[in-house]
């Protein structure tokens, strides 16, 4: 894998792998990062780059809440508190906190804003792309992490929204 600090601000895009619930973020053909669910009823993901390896397992009432575990010490190093309208706030344990925010049909446009209002990633969910709009100062490892937990957090999000779907189409 390669280190995200040698991404430009665009050119990463997200890309299913050849394995089952597998995403791959690319930079140029490189891999820079890596997101899979642990099995097929696991509400469980693992995520991966160069700057570490963490867990997202949900949490809450329904499952709408998650939490990421730094798998190198076990620690609970953040939670996302979801909101209705899908979007949310990943506040880490020292008090940083980000908000994540979806607009448009079917919300293809997800944005990442950090404590200020500014808009730190955008993600592009038919073109599958981020796109770094404001480098945040922090470091690689929760630069990585933010990326591919808003890449997580998309996916959960349509994934929460088919379920409803199904039932509403059963009912």
């Amino acid at each position: 894998m390669i280190p995200l600090s040698f991404v430009t601000s665009r050119g990463l895009t997200w890309s299913k792998a050849h394995e089952k619930d597998k995403y791959e973020l690319t930079f140029h053909g490189e891999v820079a990062a890596s997101l899979h669910r642990v099995n097929r009823w696991s509400a469980t993901f693992l995520a991966e780059s160069c700057a570490g390896r963490w867990a997202f397992r949900r949490t809450g009432f329904l499952g709408s809440d998650t939490e990421i575990v730094d798998l190198d010490s076990s620690q609970r190093i953040a939670t996302f508190k979801a909101n209705w309208s899908g979007g949310g706030t990943l506040a880490f344990c020292d008090g940083e906190t980000f908000r994540f925010a979806c607009r448009g049909v079917w919300r293809p446009v997800w944005n990442v804003l950090d404590d200020n209002g500014e808009t730190v990633l955008h993600l592009d969910t038919r073109e599958r792309t981020v796109d770094l709009v404001k480098e945040p100062a922090v470091n690689e490892g929760r630069l990585a992490l933010l990326i591919i937990f808003a890449w997580h957090r998309m996916l959960q999000a349509a994934e929460d929204a088919a379920e409803v779907a199904v039932m509403a189409a059963a009912s």
